[in-house]
């Protein structure tokens, strides 16, 4: 199942980033207001797999994301870590 980055709420009214439940699967990141097919550039980010731990991932440029990383499991104070991939990288992004 994919997603778009352009329907998810992104705002962090209700409990700032420590409110992120689950991991982003299959992500694509669109600019916004775009609403075409997408292409090469338009990132996927994707960690839903064991140890995964991307929560939510904002547009910014072309060449900048905000990527926020869920909280460690046995201790929500720390995130030293983080496991995901992305994917339909171009050469020059």
């Amino acid at each position: 199942m994919e997603e778009s980055a352009r329907e998810l709420d992104t705002g962090s009214e209700a409990g700032g980033d420590d409110a992120l439940v689950g991991n982003v699967s299959k992500l694509t990141v669109t600019p916004p207001g775009y609403t075409g097919a997408p292409r090469k550039g338009h990132l996927v980010f994707d960690a839903c797999f064991e140890s995964g731990n991307l929560g939510r991932v904002d547009y910014i440029s072309e060449f900048e994301f905000d990527l926020f990383i869920r909280p460690d499991t046995c201790n929500p104070r720390f995130r030293v870590w983080f496991n995901f991939t992305v994917e339909h990288v171009r050469e020059t992004q």
